[in-house]
């Protein structure tokens, strides 16, 4: 998609199946939903037409902390979000920010390789499940 830091998957399920596969994976793995925002339903609501938009945001207490105790200001990209949204053309797409873009633009310098890791391997496999490209 061309946008730095960001990670996307094109998805072999509509809109719909794409968030509903996901949100079910994200149980799976004992991790806490805290919220799913439905923007294209906000946008209708007042009149304003957006194609199929919604915000996964889900985390786990323990790990989020542990980061934010090496740098605070990783906790305005945490806890962890995956947009599911549908382009132009009618592709389903899920979107994440890369794990290694957020300890650079936080400055870990290293410090949470490990964490970094363990995040990455969990928002891939989340991705891959929910779109069907595992």
């Amino acid at each position: 998609m061309g946008i730095e830091g960001l990670v996307s998957i094109r998805s072999k399920f509509g809109p719909e199946e794409t968030a509903n596969r996901l949100e079910a994976e994200v149980r799976a793995k004992g991790l806490t939903i805290l919220a799913h925002v439905d923007h294209a339903a906000r946008a209708e609501v007042i009149g304003l037409p957006l194609r199929a938009t919604e915000l996964l945001v889900f985390g786990n207490a323990k790990n989020d902390t542990a980061l934010m105790q090496m740098v605070q200001s990783i906790a305005v990209d945490l806890p962890l979000k995956a947009l599911v949204w549908q382009d132009e053309m009618g592709s389903t797409w899920l979107s994440y920010n890369d794990p290694g873009w957020l300890a650079r633009r936080h400055g870990l310098d290293g410090r949470a390789d490990t964490a970094m890791s363990s995040i990455r391997s969990l928002l891939e496999f989340l991705a891959r499940t929910a779109t069907g490209t595992a």
